[in-house]
């Protein structure tokens, strides 16, 4: 799958993109941030408060408990407010 991270979670983690492939256990969008918190203290930093987290799936938003796929392009973000 490609996971992309946008503004401080891309600066925390310390790369805009990568790929990884899906372990058995992650079923939904909530499991992969589990997973990804796992992987470093970058990590663990930037998924540190879900309420601060966004996530798209093939480009549509999407909620913490949607399902995906290792074909599928995840995108997290923080909340974005207009002006």
């Amino acid at each position: 799958m490609q996971l992309l991270y946008f503004a401080w979670m891309r600066e925390r983690i310390g790369k805009g993109e990568e790929t990884l492939e899906k372990p058995a256990a992650v079923r939904t969008v909530e499991d992969l941030i589990a997973h990804l918190k796992t992987l470093g203290p970058g990590y663990a930093q930037a998924f540190e408060t879900r309420l601060l987290i966004r996530a798209a799936v093939n480009q549509t938003h999407v909620g913490l408990d949607h399902a995906v796929t290792d074909a599928d392009e995840v995108a997290f973000f923080p909340p974005v407010t207009g002006g």
